[in-house]
């Protein structure tokens, strides 16, 4: 893996799974190499901004070649620990629990979805989402206790997240997906998390289109 400087912000972070998709893009193109300049083009960032944001993880590019697609992709999708293969539960089964199961290419992005659960487990008896059976919320602390998940893809109630955040983080989990409205760190500061706002990520487009 490559050499990681000391307090890189989340902002260099949140832009290397852009990299590393576009990159993806090159190679399904049979592209070998590229340059700073023609990712910015393609990605929107300046050439300046890629090489100092590669530069954060030590030097990929070689003077007067620039970069090696598959070589680069590798290391991105390395820093990013793309083949960890995180054992990963999601909590709620409704139409956005059922399309992240479905949907999300978990095993291609680090981590392996290994259970599914829901307090109307006993309505969906029949249900499977990759082969796998929805457990009862009920079981959560004998199944976590044997299988020993590492993350947690939060998507329920936000009224109900709490309770559901205490029983986890006694269990040892302490990384979660979070789509509702409940702030974790607000309670829980050492642990590891990453929300998604769909409704702030609409406005954000709203904004844009009135400012055009």
């Amino acid at each position: 893996m490559p050499k990681v400087k000391n307090n890189i912000s989340m902002s260099v972070i949140k832009r290397l799974p852009r990299y590393y998709r576009f990159l993806g893009e090159l190679k399904k193109q049979g592209v070998v190499r590229t340059s700073s300049k023609e990712l910015s083009q393609k990605m929107g960032f300046t050439a300046s901004q890629i090489r100092q944001d590669l530069n954060c993880f030590g030097g990929f590019g070689q003077q007067g070649y620039g970069y090696n697609v598959e070589q680069l992709s590798a290391e991105i999708g390395s820093i990013l620990g793309v083949g960890s293969d995180f054992k990963t539960i999601i909590i709620g089964c409704g139409n956005l629990g059922k399309a992240i199961a479905s949907h999300m290419a978990f095993e291609d992005r680090g981590f392996e979805l290994v259970g599914i659960f829901d307090k109307r487990a006993s309505e969906m008896t029949d249900v499977k989402i990759k082969g796998i059976s929805i457990n009862d919320i009920s079981e959560l602390e004998v199944y976590c206790k044997e299988i020993e998940p590492v993350v947690a893809v939060l998507c329920i109630p936000t009224e109900s997240t709490r309770e559901i955040v205490d029983r986890l983080i006694k269990l040892g989990i302490t990384n979660f997906w979070n789509f509702t409205h409940y702030d974790i760190n607000s309670v829980y500061p050492e642990v590891t998390v990453e929300s998604v706002h769909l409704n702030d990520s609409l406005m954000t487009l709203s904004y844009q289109i009135l400012n055009k």
